[in-house]
């Protein structure tokens, strides 16, 4: 039976940015890393919680389409729950994260916003 998620893989392209963007801006703490030539990338294993996520960093990865939309075929996008979203917004815009307006959801009517990593993945913070 399946108990919760273990972890959630996402590739990046950039090292830099994406360990800046999940780690420095984020929270998350680096738990391992390792690169790997033979396949040319580098895993950088990151922990915030009970939540990991496994980010491949892969320069030559296929890119998202410029503009940033949850609507593509596969993972729609990643939601973390935050205690008050304003406030994280108001955090996003002095750590220049690029984000949408605060908006409410259709079922709960809870307060939440999309957010996009370096690389377009859409994200969300939700109360």
């Amino acid at each position: 039976m399946i108990k919760n998620i273990h972890h959630i893989a996402i590739i990046g392209t950039n090292y830099s940015k994406t360990k800046e963007f999940y780690v420095n801006k984020l929270g998350f703490e680096v738990i391992s890393e390792y690169v790997r030539p033979e396949k040319k990338d580098i895993i950088l294993n990151v922990q915030n919680g009970d939540l990991v996520l496994e980010i491949f960093i892969k320069e030559d990865a296929p890119l998202r389409p410029k503009i940033p939309n949850p609507e593509y075929t596969g993972l729609r996008h990643l939601a973390f729950r935050v205690d008050n979203v304003e406030e994280m917004l108001k955090k996003f815009d002095m750590l220049g994260i690029l984000h949408e307006e605060l908006r409410y959801d259709d079922f709960d009517n809870k307060k939440m916003a999309f957010f996009f990593d370096p690389d377009g993945l859409p994200l969300e913070i939700h109360e």
